[in-house]
Formats: structure tokens, C-alpha cells, sequence
């Protein structure tokens, strides 16, 4: 049985770590930007008017859902680009050669994927929480969907990695798969809004229970029951923790 190689698990993920802290301006604050923005054009967009059903005005309503976004988007482009970039300049056979078993790399790269994820999200509250009455009502809810979606995103962005051959590829999983699914995740709108069919098209959509409950925890109120959906994200992170782990170890469009 092969030894575990906890300091080779932790240089990897500071690696990981110190490579999104060298470009931070594009990383960290560049996304809590974009976020900001969003806020405020909605906010003089919608004025003083309280999402129906939920009896909450449209700004406090945003600051989570856009926190949330940031998160899933940002956890997808760390583990992603990382590997891509590993393999466009030929540098992953390096990893391939470490002596890390498939469990460790994949904990190094998820993990520096929930660090981003909370740094960019830390950012943005930190920025807007003078200016919005909004509270930390379930902290261990915020921090499970939190953290969960990270995962998630972070370990979808090790697949798309794995399998594109060049930038384009990972661009287009980007462009066309997690945006569209992260923008139609709730984040602007309450479901209870939109016609019957679209209402099942979310409800379809994972992301927007990670995006549902994470506002829960700050608002209390949501369009679903968040401990009811406990058992779909834990789920969901079981299985893309499994998919990244049984992908890593098979070698996985890795070794061609």
C-alpha cells in the first residue's frame, strides 16, 4: 500500500494557492468587481422594489446570489485553467510523475479551488456590508452550500481540464455550459417570478439549489427548503469528488 505524502499534498496545493495569489488583480478582485457592478446597475435598474413572494427588496436580495456566483465561477476557472495550462505547455507529465496518489492531487486542487471561492466572496461582502442590511443569519448553512459549490465547480473545472487538448476547449465548456447554468441559477430572479415551465427548468438545474440555499443563510428565506436540498448537494459533491478521483487515477485523456 502506498504511503501518504501530506507535505507533497500541501506543496501542491500552496502551488495552486500562490499561483492565483501572483495574479490577484485578475483573480480575486477583478471577479468582486464585475459582481459590484452588477449590483449597482440593478440596483438603479429595479429601484425600490421588492421581489414578489418573497417580501425583500430587490438589492438585498442580489448580494448573496452574486457572492454565490462569483464563487462557482471562480472555484471552475482555478482548477480548469491550472490544468490546461499544465498541459498546453507540457508540464502536467511532472504531476503525473509526483509521487502523490490520485486522492491527494484531486484534495490539492478542490481545496485551492474552496480557497479562491471564499477569498473572492470574502472580498465582495467585505466591500458591500456597509452599505446593505444584510446579516450572517445561518452561518453553517452559508458555509455548507458555500463550500459544497466550490467543490463542485472546482471539481467540474478538474474534469473540463482533464479533457480539453487546447484554451478554446475550456472556453467553450465555459461559455456554454457554467455560465448560462450559473446566470439561470436564481441569482437575479425568484423562480416564483417566471412561467410554470421555466420554473421546472431551474428546478432542474443544480446550480440553483447551491444558489437558493447560500441566500437562505444570509436572508432566511428562500424558494426552496434548504435543509430538503442537503441531500442533493452532498450528493452532488460525492459524485464529482468520485468522477475527479476515478478520472485522475485512470489517466484520463492525460497520458495521450
Amino acid at each position: 500500500m502506498r504511503p501518504i505524502n501530506p507535505r507533497g499534498t500541501w506543496t501542491l496545493f500552496l502551488r495552486e494557492i500562490r499561483r492565483f495569489l501572483k495574479v490577484k488583480m485578475q483573480t480575486i478582485f477583478t471577479p468582486a468587481l464585475t459582481a459590484m457592478l452588477y449590483l449597482v446597475i440593478f440596483r438603479y435598474a429595479m429601484g425600490d422594489r421588492h421581489v414578489p413572494g418573497l417580501e425583500v427588496d430587490y438589492f438585498t436580495f442580489l448580494v448573496p446570489g452574486l457572492a454565490m456566483m462569483a464563487m462557482m465561477q471562480n472555484a471552475f476557472a482555478n482548477t480548469s485553467s491550472s490544468m490546461i495550462m499544465g498541459k498546453v505547455m507540457g508540464m502536467h507529465i511532472y504531476l503525473l510523475m509526483a509521487p502523490l496518489s490520485a486522492v491527494e492531487v484531486v484534495f490539492a486542487f478542490l481545496a485551492a479551488a474552496v480557497v479562491r471561492a471564499l477569498v473572492v466572496a470574502t472580498v465582495f461582502l467585505a466591500v458591500l456590508f456597509p452599505f446593505v442590511d444584510i446579516t450572517l443569519l445561518h452561518l453553517g448553512i452559508i458555509l455548507l452550500y458555500g463550500i459544497s459549490a466550490s467543490i463542485i465547480m472546482g471539481g467540474l473545472g478538474l474534469i473540463a481540464g482533464m479533457w480539453a487538448k487546447d484554451f478554446d476547449n475550456v472556453a467553450m465548456v465555459t461559455n456554454f455550459v457554467i455560465l448560462p447554468l450559473t446566470f439561470l441559477s436564481g441569482v437575479f430572479y425568484s423562480v416564483k417570478q417566471l412561467p410554470e415551465i421555466w420554473q421546472q427548468f431551474n428546478y432542474a438545474n443544480p446550480f440553483f439549489y447551491l444558489t437558493d440555499g447560500f441566500r437562505y443563510g444570509f436572508l432566511g428565506i428562500g424558494d426552496t427548503d434548504p435543509f430538503a436540498s442537503i441531500s442533493i448537494v452532498i450528493g452532488s459533491v460525492v459524485v464529482t469528488v468520485l468522477c475527479c478521483w476515478y478520472l485522475w487515477y485512470s489517466g484520463w485523456r492525460m497520458k495521450e
